[in-house]
C-alpha cells in the first residue's frame, strides 16, 4: 500500500492502543478477507464435485464464482454509501455474519439454485467488507506501520488460496463439498467474534459519495487503473476458475493431488503479495507489469507445457507469484491516483475487481463449454499481454499520481 494512503488517514487515526491490540485489529480484518476470499474461491477446487451432485456442466457451475462479482461490483458502491454514516466496525461485522449464513446455506442447499442464491449473499458480502476494509489500516495501526498493515491484510488473498481452497478441496474429497462450507461458516463465526473483541469503533469519515466516485472516474490515473485491473482480472479468473478440469483433463493429476498443486499456487501467492507490496510503492508500473508477464507466461505455457505434471507445478507456481501481487498493485493504483479519498478508492478497486472477476469466470466458462480448459488458457494469457501493453501506454505518456493533500499542505 502507497505511502499516499496512509498520510491520507493520518487525520482520522483513533486513539493509541496497545501495539498489540492494533495489530490483532488488522489481523481481524485480514482473517475476515481470508474467510471473504475463501468462500468466493472454495468453488473451483470442488466445481466438478458440485456439478456432478447436481448434473450440471462445467461452464453451469462456474456461476457460482460469475454470482458472487456481478452482486459484489453492485453492492461495493451502493452498500457504502447508503451506510455511510454508520460506524465502519458495526458494519464488518454484519457482513461476516451474511457471509456465515451464505456458508451455512450452501452446506444444506437442496438443490443448485439454492447454492446460487448464497452466493448472492456472498457477493454484497464482498463488495461492503472489501470497500471498507481494505483501506483500514490507516485507522487501526500507528502511521509507521500502515504500509505492512496493509500488507498483512491483502495477505488474506494468496492464503486463501494456499490454505483456504486446499483445505476446502481436501475436506470436499474425505468427505463431502458440503462439509466444506459447513465448516467454512464455523470458522467465520469465529472471525466474527475476534473481530468485535479486537476492533475498536470506527465512526464514519471521509465515506464514498456518489459525486466522489463520479469524479475520480474522470481521472485519467483511475481510468487507467480501471483498464489494467480489467484486463489482468479477466485474465486470471478466466483461466483459473477452470484450472481443476484443466489438471484433470489434460495434466491428468489425480484428485487427491490437485490439492498438492493448489497448495503450490498459494505458497508462490503468498511470497508474491509482500514481494508486490514491498515494491509496488517505489515502482508501481514495473511491478504491476511484471506480475501481469508472469501470469501471461504461466497460462500461455500451460497449454503446451502443461502435459507434464513437473511442468504444471512449475507455471502453476510462477502463476501463484504474479497473481499475489495483483490485488494490492490494483488497490495501489486506485489509492495513487485519488490519495484523499481512500474508502471511494476502495469502492473503485472493489467494484472492478470483482465485476471483471465475474465476467472472467463467465467468459472461460463459455470457452471450455465450447472448446477446452487449454484454449481458455491461451486466451488468458493473451488478455494478461494486453494488460502490460497497458502500464507501457501510462508509462510512455509519462502521466504521474498527485500528491496527497496533507504533503502539498506541509510543502
Amino acid at each position: 500500500m502507497p505511502t499516499a494512503t496512509a498520510n491520507s488517514l493520518d487525520a482520522v487515526a483513533p486513539a493509541a492502543r496497545s501495539p498489540l491490540v492494533s495489530w490483532l485489529g488488522a489481523v481481524s480484518v485480514m482473517l475476515g478477507i481470508f474467510s471473504i476470499v475463501t468462500t468466493e474461491i472454495l468453488p473451483i477446487g470442488l466445481l466438478t464435485e458440485i456439478g456432478s451432485s447436481f448434473t450440471i456442466s462445467d461452464g453451469m457451475a462456474g456461476l457460482m464464482m460469475t454470482m458472487p462479482g456481478l452482486l459484489a461490483a453492485v453492492s461495493a458502491p451502493l452498500v457504502t454509501v447508503a451506510t455511510g454514516r454508520v460506524d465502519r466496525r458495526l458494519m464488518l461485522a454484519a457482513f461476516v455474519l451474511l457471509l456465515a449464513l451464505a456458508n451455512f446455506l450452501a452446506a444444506a442447499a437442496s438443490s443448485y439454485w439454492v447454492v446460487l442464491v448464497s452466493r448472492i449473499m456472498v457477493g454484497v458480502t464482498i463488495g461492503g467488507f472489501w470497500s471498507i476494509g481494505a483501506g483500514l489500516a490507516g485507522r487501526l495501526v500507528p502511521p509507521a506501520s500502515v504500509a505492512r498493515a496493509t500488507s498483512v491484510i491483502f495477505a488474506a488473498v494468496p492464503l486463501g488460496s494456499v490454505l483456504g481452497v486446499p483445505a476446502g478441496t481436501f475436506i470436499g474429497d474425505l468427505t463431502s463439498w458440503r462439509t466444506a462450507f459447513l465448516v467454512m461458516g464455523i470458522f467465520t463465526l469465529a472471525v466474527l467474534a475476534l473481530l468485535l473483541v479486537v476492533v475498536p469503533p470506527l465512526p464514519a469519515v471521509r465515506t464514498a459519495r456518489l459525486h466522489v466516485l463520479g469524479a475520480m472516474l474522470r481521472n485519467v490515473n483511475t481510468r487507467f487503473a480501471l483498464a489494467a485491473t480489467f484486463l489482468i482480472v479477466l485474465a486470471h479468473f478466466g483461466t483459473y476458475t477452470y484450472v481443476t478440469p484443466f489438471l484433470e483433463r489434460v495434466t491428468h493429476v489425480s484428485p487427491c493431488l490437485i490439492t498438492v498443486h493448489l497448495l503450490m499456487y498459494g505458497v508462490a501467492g503468498i511470497a508474491g503479495n509482500f514481494l508486490g507490496g514491498a515494491y509496488v510503492a517505489r515502482h508501481p508500473r514495473a511491478t504491476f507489469a511484471v506480475a501481469a508477464a508472469m501470469i501471461a507466461g504461466a497460462t500461455l505455457l500451460l497449454p503446451v507445457l502443461g502435459r507434464w505434471d513437473p511442468a504444471a507445478i512449475v507455471l502453476l507456481t510462477v502463476w501463484g507469484a504474479g497473481y499475489g501481487a495483483v490485488p494490492v498493485c490494483s488497490q495501489t493504483w486506485f489509492a495513487k491516483a485519488s490519495p484523499d479519498t481512500p474508502e471511494a478508492s476502495s469502492v473503485l478497486f472493489t467494484a472492478s475487481f470483482q465485476a471483471t472477476f465475474s465476467l472472467g469466470a463467465l467468459a472461460g466458462g463459455i470457452v471450455v463449454d465450447r472448446s477446452s480448459a487449454s484454449t481458455a488458457m491461451a486466451l488468458g494469457g493473451a488478455t494478461a499481454i494486453l494488460m502490460v501493453l497497458a502500464v507501457s501506454v501510462h508509462a510512455a505518456r509519462k502521466l504521474t499520481w498527485p500528491e496527497p493533500r496533507t504533503e502539498r499542505a506541509e510543502g
